[in-house]
């Protein structure tokens, strides 16, 4: 049973937005990928994105598309992701844990058994960023035998058609992209986030959670009350890929707890 709709339940009763950091397994290597999460969630994490490395993430900017190749160059598989998992179980996280991919992966091993290989490992859910909606029922149906919530994208460039398709399947939440472009980092929400957002929130009671663009306190502090999440991805690899090997762990602890709110610390 997905772990998603009670943490959602419980940052709403916290009256707080919920942050959900991203990953990429395999990057800088499978070990850090592993304390690098571990730690996310020490600091306050209330789920994690699991990035699958890919070799044409198109919808990623260049920080991901680096860290996608520099975990490829390691060697990482689906089957390396699973283990990702599987380990971070074993060693008590207990957050939602939703893998972030491409179509690609999954029909290349078959959706059936990828899914259940998630699933069995401790996944929540899955986020497959090119999977139109109208094209997604069997993978739903898969994802729905095995308890996990399949995540659908939706963007401020998507018309009320294709919103409809979208969350007439939802379930977890909504992955709402901040931003028209790829992942990365930027100073400021974009001007047509709230009405984005309101237009989403008149269509579905499903926990809307934002993505792409995020990287300050403030910019979480700007989502309170018009979405419920906060997803933060190229500015987490930044740091991975700007600190020392003995400083990385240290100072992604540190960042999260400024996003979360537990150290007034500027970032």
């Amino acid at each position: 049973m997905s772990r998603i709709p009670e943490t959602f339940a419980r940052s709403r009763a916290e009256r707080r937005t919920a942050l959900m950091p991203f990953m990429t397994v395999g990057y800088p290597d499978f070990e850090s990928s592993i304390a690098l999460v571990e730690a996310m969630v020490a600091a306050g994490a209330d789920g994690i994105e699991l990035g699958i490395p890919f070799s044409d993430p198109l919808a990623d900017g260049p920080t991901i598309q680096k860290a996608s190749y520099k975990s490829l160059q390691h060697g990482t598989t689906y089957a390396n992701v699973v283990d990702a998992v599987r380990r971070l179980r074993a060693d008590g996280v207990e957050v939602p844990l939703i893998l972030m991919g491409y179509c690609n992966t999954f029909l290349a091993l078959g959706e059936e058994r990828a899914i259940l290989d998630a699933a069995n490992a401790g996944a929540d859910g899955l986020i497959i960023v090119d999977l139109p909606p109208e094209e997604s029922d069997e993978t739903r149906a898969i994802c729905r035998r095995h308890g996990l919530d399949l995540i659908y994208l939706a963007a401020p460039t998507s018309d009320d058609a294709r919103i409809d398709e979208i969350v007439k399947r939802a379930s977890g939440f909504i992955y709402c992209v901040g931003v028209v472009g790829v992942t990365g980092a930027r100073d400021r929400l974009a001007e047509e986030l709230p009405g984005f957002l309101a237009r989403l929130r008149s269509k579905t009671d499903l926990p809307l959670a934002v993505g792409f663009g995020i990287s300050k306190r403030e910019h979480i502090e700007a989502l309170h009350g018009i979405a419920d999440a906060a997803i933060v991805a190229s500015a987490i690899i930044d740091i991975v890929e700007a600190s020392p090997e003995a400083e990385r762990i240290g100072r992604v602890r540190d960042y999260v707890e400024v996003l979360t709110g537990r150290s007034e610390a500027n970032v």
